[in-house]
């Protein structure tokens, strides 16, 4: 799937590399409520687990200019009996924000659920104090569904976590507008 500055494709074993320094990240840790840093030892265990996981597809997010690996992103948990699944995405270094490409790489995952997959919902949890992470997936289209007040403690601080989601008919009429 290509985007216009991003690229998404299945992830590979050498992509751990880039999760592993990810991870370390303070910052990105704090974003996505991670308290572990993870040992390559440990990634390598998540990596074998997903690639045999029939219910996720999980992508690489890539620069098409450079093919440096960027992030990565997930769906998720898919239901095939009621036509939905879960969604994650994290981009791998602070220098990568602000940029556009997690919007763009959003974009691509959704017409993947949506239009491949035939998902009839997506949704995704993300913490509050991960503004812009909100920020992205409002723009994507995902409409804040419920809270759960200060289910996270992290940084001596109580977040909330927010229940976002979209539909397919909210997509295909983003899609054709």
């Amino acid at each position: 799937m290509k985007g216009e500055s991003v690229y998404l494709r299945t992830i590979k074993k050498e992509d751990l590399d880039s999760l592993y320094e990810a991870v370390q990240d303070e910052e990105i840790r704090y974003m996505t409520g991670t308290r572990s840093v993870f040992s390559m030892e440990q990634l390598y265990e998540y990596y074998q687990r997903i690639m045999h996981d029939e219910t996720r597809y999980d992508f690489s997010i890539c620069l098409i200019d450079t093919d440096e690996l960027i992030g990565d992103l997930a769906i998720m948990e898919i239901d095939e009996e009621n036509n939905k699944a879960a969604f994650r995405m994290a981009l791998h270094h602070p220098n990568h924000f602000n940029k556009g490409y997690g919007t763009e790489a959003l974009q691509l995952a959704l017409q993947f659920a949506f239009d491949t997959l035939n998902l009839n919902r997506l949704q995704l949890e993300v913490f509050s104090h991960n503004v812009r992470g909100i920020k992205a997936y409002e723009k994507a289209g995902f409409k804040t569904e419920g809270v759960i007040r200060e289910s996270l403690y992290i940084n001596n601080l109580y977040s909330d976590e927010i229940i976002m989601g979209m539909l397919k008919k909210e997509y295909d009429a983003m899609k054709n507008s």
